[in-house]
């Protein structure tokens, strides 16, 4: 089991969104506590460190695995145009 980190933008969106898609998100969020790749994950392309993501409807969950330390980074959470 990973430990799952939020860097301060994933912290910050969670702050501010409303209770039905926090429930939502924090589900996929524990969810790659036990699964870091399930199978809708996809690699972040342009990037040089191995950034992932996965979706939540119309929102982006971006994440970074370190398995060294077994934690899980969350960057960052938004819509689809405005995360890259």
């Amino acid at each position: 089991m990973f430990k799952i980190l939020l860097g301060t933008p994933a912290r910050r969106f969670l702050n501010k969104c409303e209770k039905q898609l926090y429930d939502r998100v924090m589900k996929k969020i524990k969810d790659l506590a036990i699964n870091p790749f399930p199978s809708d994950t996809k690699r972040v392309v342009g990037r040089t460190e191995k950034v992932f993501r996965i979706r939540v409807g119309s929102y982006r969950i971006l994440y970074v695995v370190f398995y060294d330390k077994n934690e899980i980074l969350i960057s960052d959470i938004d819509k689809r145009p405005r995360v890259f």
